[in-house]
């Protein structure tokens, strides 16, 4: 039998390419001519911005922006290796004092990003003969710490703390439980139920964990987070980044003084990674304490949110949330990348969300507000929203 010679590698990948182009799933990076506030530069044109994290506008702040350029002046670019060696400087303990303070805890340890957070703190205090329960809608990299921690895993229904109790019930044989969620999720714009959660997990001796990345900044009060807007608890591990609300680029987790040095020796994406540059540890301070000094930056977040529903609930357009994330349900993938590309060329980014980031029929357009948007931005949104869903369907 004549051997089979191998498909060359790039006519595999472009056939690849070629399906997802063909199931309108296809993606490409879309570059922006500067700084993205409530407006930006794309390709030239100058557009209002429905596609940032940067929840209170605090990436382009002067004072941030100064606190990232003196670090650079003063540390250099790059902090040339890990924590452990020769990669820790003044603004990340700083910085690590600073967050650990601001959510309440003994405690909090940097990661170069947010995914790395998720995935070293998961993978270090799980492993084989323990048990994992994750909400069905948590972000990639709390599936894949679970997935590397080879702990056994098991997904229970969206939000549904009932499932959960059954899960809990049935993992009791376990040698440490683990119970880990997404405060805000990403796609949906809604919150996890933390006081049940954490009563739950409590009641049967379970380790807690929640995945702030959303909700900093953004919910409670003072943009404290999910803790602050619910009046309770904190659960045992909190992950957070420095990249949305907060404006810069990094990841941590805030906890007991035990968990962080347990972490420090044991998580591997923070011992054999090099650490952030000081510029982005200098840059999150400076905007944690812009943050402190106006928390009404989190409260308009809010409320432009919620503004937008109505706009678009006033043009027949059905869209809820509880956060910052405004999700609008379209279904079909190759509607909603037409949905999305119209609404560009009318002056509007919101990106098409399609799978696999959400499941395969459950497309969306993802809008996320700023602090910084007017009311004029998000009405004239809306109206560019409700125009470009009917052309896409």
């Amino acid at each position: 039998m004549d051997a089979v010679t191998p498909e060359p590698l790039d006519a595999a990948l472009a056939s690849d390419l070629a399906a997802l182009d063909a199931a309108g799933l296809r993606r490409a990076c879309r570059e922006c001519d500067g700084p993205t506030g409530p407006r930006a530069l794309v390709g030239g044109r100058d557009v209002l911005v429905l596609a940032s994290n940067d929840y209170c506008d605090l990436a382009r702040d002067p004072r941030v922006v100064r606190a990232a350029a003196d670090a650079a002046a003063r540390w250099g670019a790059g902090s040339g290796g890990a924590r452990l060696t020769t990669g820790s400087q003044p603004p990340h303990a700083a910085l690590e004092r600073h967050l650990a303070a601001f959510k309440g805890a003994e405690d909090a340890l940097l990661f170069g990003t947010g995914y790395m957070a998720n995935v070293g703190a998961i993978s270090a205090l799980c492993g084989k003969g323990d048990a994992i329960l994750s909400d069905e809608l948590n972000h990639a990299s709390i599936i894949d710490g679970c997935r590397l921690s080879r702990a056994a895993v098991t997904v229970y229904r969206h939000n549904d703390m009932d499932d959960l109790a059954r899960a809990l019930d049935a993992a009791s044989a376990a040698r440490r439980v683990l119970v880990v969620s997404d405060a805000v999720f990403s796609m949906d714009g809604d919150l996890l139920d933390l006081p049940r959660f954490l009563a739950l997990c409590r009641a049967h001796g379970a380790v807690s964990m929640i995945d702030e990345a959303h909700a900093t900044g953004v919910l409670g009060a003072t943009g404290r987070g999910l803790c602050e807007h619910f009046g309770c608890g904190r659960p045992d591990v909190l992950m957070g980044t420095l990249s949305k609300a907060l404006g810069s680029a990094g990841g941590f987790v805030a906890g007991s003084r035990v968990l962080v040095d347990f972490l420090r020796n044991r998580a591997r994406s923070f011992i054999f990674s090099t650490s952030l540059p000081a510029s982005a540890a200098a840059a999150a301070d400076a905007a944690l304490a812009a943050l402190e000094a106006e928390p009404e930056r989190a409260a308009a977040a809010r409320e432009n949110a919620a503004f937008l529903v109505r706009e678009l609930a006033a043009r027949g357009v059905a869209a809820a949330t509880r956060s910052a994330i405004v999700p609008i349900p379209v279904g079909d993938e190759t509607a909603a990348v037409r949905a999305s590309e119209r609404l560009l060329a009318e002056g509007v980014w919101i990106p098409a969300i399609r799978y696999p980031t959400v499941a395969r029929g459950a497309a969306r357009l993802r809008a996320s507000v700023m602090s910084a948007h007017t009311r004029e931005d998000l009405a004239f949104a809306a109206d560019a929203i409700a125009r470009a869903l009917r052309a896409a369907r």
